[in-house]
């Protein structure tokens, strides 16, 4: 994955793709892009205008998954070296949608669509299915129904937006119809079944100025100012080094299983999608129960892209680049919504009034790796 060694960059910019960021998402994408560029002994520069920054050692953080090998061609990303984030060829590959296999009979598929990766990952995702229109997404759901809870997830959805579980006919065809059918038929809609007692493990890995730092971590959860549940935040654990550093750590069980069905889920897809290129790599794994009483874990999706994550991740880096004989190092990232008394130790990246989700507090901790925490 790490490629050939790019030139040295002398200019750091944030890449604005098809998603539209909150103010609270600029800000600190503005804060990583400063830490960032001091990694790689260069200039944070702001917002990437083609007409003013024409030096060819520019280095990108790109707001989303970057789509098609001639645009990363014509912006200069041939390796990892180049940007913090992900190339992918086409759409759904961005999203949850790569997660889970089409209908045996699906009438609508994308360009692009591999089913060697499900065969090669089907051990590391769990039960659903994507689709890509209405008629396959009411097909599927039933399918599914017949087993339990069904849980629909817009794809280009984050935080955990805008998911729904369903547990009847008449419930998936009210959420189907609420779906914006023209994303659906670009991008991909996911049905998988629903678990319960669910814990959500994050593994990753990410590659910048030469330091490869590979992670397990969990999820938090929070309640943002309109009370729905969303992301809050990420507890990682950082190792110097790839995810067989993290396999020779004393890891639970089920912290074990996460790693190695990352592993299995990105080999498939190094395989599969001749063109992925990412120096930024996290995959969410779902441990739980479903409706049978059996315990179930997989990759829910993968971000190839700056993230919710990312601020804990820039921290390490920052980390393990300061001081050359370190090897491990805990990181945390925080969300919390409304007014909150920030810890002294926090570093805070944003704190204040965010016009489209309200008061929210986005900050980070560092502290000695320790697993008893």
């Amino acid at each position: 994955m790490s490629g050939s060694r790019s030139a040295a960059k002398s200019q750091v910019v944030l890449l604005a793709t098809h998603k539209k960021l909150a103010t609270h998402e600029t800000v600190v994408q503005q804060a990583l892009g400063e830490r960032i560029a001091k990694l790689l002994g260069a200039t944070f520069v702001g917002a990437y205008d083609p007409a003013q920054h024409k030096d060819p050692a520019l280095y990108y953080i790109p707001s989303d998954t970057l789509i098609g090998k001639k645009a990363g061609d014509a912006l200069g990303i041939h390796s990892v070296d180049d940007f913090f984030g992900g190339l992918i060829d086409y759409p759904f590959m961005a999203t949850k949608a790569i997660s889970h296999p089409m209908l045996d009979d699906a009438t609508a598929k994308p360009e692009g669509w591999s089913v060697r990766f499900f065969e090669d990952a089907a051990d590391a995702v769990l039960s659903g299915f994507s689709v890509f229109n209405e008629a396959d997404a009411r097909r599927a759901g039933r399918q599914l129904l017949e087993n339990g809870p069904v849980r629909i997830k817009p794809v280009l959805a984050t935080a955990g937006r805008g998911q729904v579980v369903v547990t009847t006919d008449a419930e998936l065809d009210k959420a189907i119809a609420e779906q914006d059918m023209a994303e659906v038929e670009e991008w991909g809609l996911v049905l998988e079944e629903d678990l319960s007692d669910v814990i959500t493990y994050s593994v990753g890995q990410v590659q910048v100025a030469g330091i490869m730092v590979s992670y397990h971590g969990t999820q938090s959860l929070t309640q943002d100012n309109n009370g729905e549940t969303v992301y809050g935040g990420s507890q990682l654990w950082l190792v110097r080094g790839d995810y067989d550093e993290l396999l020779t750590l004393d890891l639970e069980d089920d912290v074990r299983r996460s790693v190695t069905q990352a592993m299995r889920y990105e080999k498939a897809a190094l395989a599969c999608f001749p063109d992925f290129l990412a120096s930024r790599r996290n995959y969410d794994i779902a441990h739980g129960t479903n409706a049978r009483g059996q315990v179930c874990s997989g990759v829910l999706e993968q971000s190839w892209r700056i993230g919710g994550a990312s601020p804990a991740e820039v921290e390490a880096l920052v980390a393990f680049a300061a001081d050359p004989q370190l090897q491990r190092i805990c990181a945390s990232s925080h969300e919390i919504y409304g007014p909150t008394t920030l810890p002294a130790d926090a570093h805070v990246l944003y704190e204040g009034d965010d016009p489209e989700v309200g008061l929210i507090s986005k900050f980070t901790q560092v502290q000695p790796y320790d697993r008893t925490q």
